[in-house]
């Protein structure tokens, strides 16, 4: 089978679809089937090998500049070329994380992408559609986010094969763009979701959730479950009397770093020896966000990531907002820690699916602290926990279970056409 895989680089971050995109795309390849992971906007940034084509599609500055200039979406085509360049987009992906970039000033801009052949960025588009028209000759696509939607009807209808697209989380960035953009740009999703064949969905949560949002039957939102690489998640080693726990998400008041903050404080108390270690990407819009009461260890790479979780008893991801992934949580019960996660979002059906740790009260210091603290004190049920999590990661949520689940998906379509 031939895949092609649309997916979003994040301005040089380490961002969560960008690695699950890479994970999956690598897993069906090692299963025998051609896919082409194609980056948009900037190249593909991971902690695994890359396997993203050598090329860069709706390039960050030409859908800026079109979006600003009319005489520029008829400039030369060699001047789009230019701009493309990856070590062109790695500088701008340099520059945009220095700055700070709020979701309501890209109302304009995302509304003009989901407008698709109609928006400024049209352009755009037909570079896509002729490549993977003329060059690759896919036998399915699948676009990483419902953001992306509006270039889903020119493939399916000029390709002729089916569409796919996932749903992972790009509903908290649509909620923070603000009014009117936001009512105008879920109007255009709608609107462009019959373009697609199927959702694809890493939970029921947000299946059910963006379901809703996109105003579509339950019948074309499928789920896949998360995989991840196991390799290098190894059985957790005893450690020293200081109870330690751990963080690992990007900085930024969503992921609700603060909450684990005050409830460290609250804890602290009664365990004078605990530490607290957190990682993850702290962009410039955040930097008065970061405290030095933790052991920060910034934006680590896969073995940065791997030594962090060997060193942890307990980790926990205490969002604010309706977690739809959880990536980050998999990735510590593959290493046998037991997670302590507000109950809301996909988080309990990660707690149900593996047995791998609790649930407490959204929002609240206390509770999360109380969680902690019951993790601490209870060290059989922390390693039953531990055995059980990372058994069930390592039998069901692997990254070639996912991709066996995603490839069923596939030809089911395919059969259905």
């Amino acid at each position: 089978m031939r895949i092609g895989y649309i997916t979003a680089g994040a301005a040089g971050m380490y961002c969560g679809s960008c690695l699950h995109d890479n994970t999956l795309s690598a897993a069906m390849q090692r299963q025998g089937h051609d896919v082409a992971l194609v980056p948009t906007y900037t190249p593909v940034r991971t902690d695994e090998e890359d396997v993203s084509i050598d090329r860069v599609f709706y390039g960050a500055l030409n859908v800026y500049l079109e979006q600003k200039s009319s005489f520029f979406r008829h400039s030369p085509a060699v001047v789009h070329w230019l701009l493309d360049r990856k070590p062109v987009l790695n500088w701008v992906s340099r520059m945009a994380g220095s700055r700070a970039t709020q979701g309501e000033q890209l109302g304009e801009l995302t509304l003009s992408m989901l407008q698709g052949e109609e928006g400024n960025q049209a352009s755009e588009l037909a570079r896509l559609v002729e490549w993977m028209r003329d060059e690759y000759r896919p036998d399915i696509i699948h676009i990483t986010n419902s953001m992306l939607i509006g270039m889903a009807g020119a493939l399916r209808r000029v390709l002729d094969v089916p569409v796919f697209c996932s749903v992972q989380g790009e509903d908290i960035f649509l909620d923070d763009i603000g009014e009117p953009w936001g009512a105008r740009v879920r109007a255009e999703m709608r609107a462009h979701a019959g373009d697609v064949d199927r959702f694809v969905a890493p939970s029921r949560y947000y299946a059910d959730h963006m379901a809703n949002y996109l105003g579509v039957d339950s019948e074309v939102m499928t789920i896949v479950p998360l995989g991840i690489k196991l390799e290098g998640h190894a059985t957790p080693e005893p450690h020293d009397d200081a109870f330690t726990i751990g963080y690992l998400a990007r900085i930024c008041p969503e992921k609700g770093l603060h909450q684990l903050v005050d409830a460290f404080i609250e804890l602290a108390g009664q365990r004078p020896k605990a530490r607290l270690r957190i990682a993850g990407y702290l962009a410039a819009r955040d930097q008065a966000y970061r405290d030095d009461r933790v052991d920060w260890r910034g934006e680590v790479d896969r073995q940065g990531k791997l030594d962090l979780l060997h060193s942890l008893d307990v980790f926990t991801m205490p969002t604010v907002y309706h977690e739809s992934k959880g990536l980050p949580v998999l990735e510590a019960l593959a290493s046998g820690v037991p997670v302590v996660l507000p109950a809301h979002g996909a988080f309990p059906e990660i707690i149900y699916w593996t047995g791998g740790g609790m649930l407490v009260e959204p929002n609240s210091p206390t509770a999360l602290a109380e969680g902690i603290l019951e993790m601490a004190d209870d060290a059989e049920a922390r390693c039953g926990m531990s055995a059980a999590g990372r058994a069930a990661v390592h039998e069901q949520f692997s990254d070639d279970a996912m991709a066996t689940a995603t490839l069923k998906e596939y030809e089911k379509v395919l059969c259905m056409n």
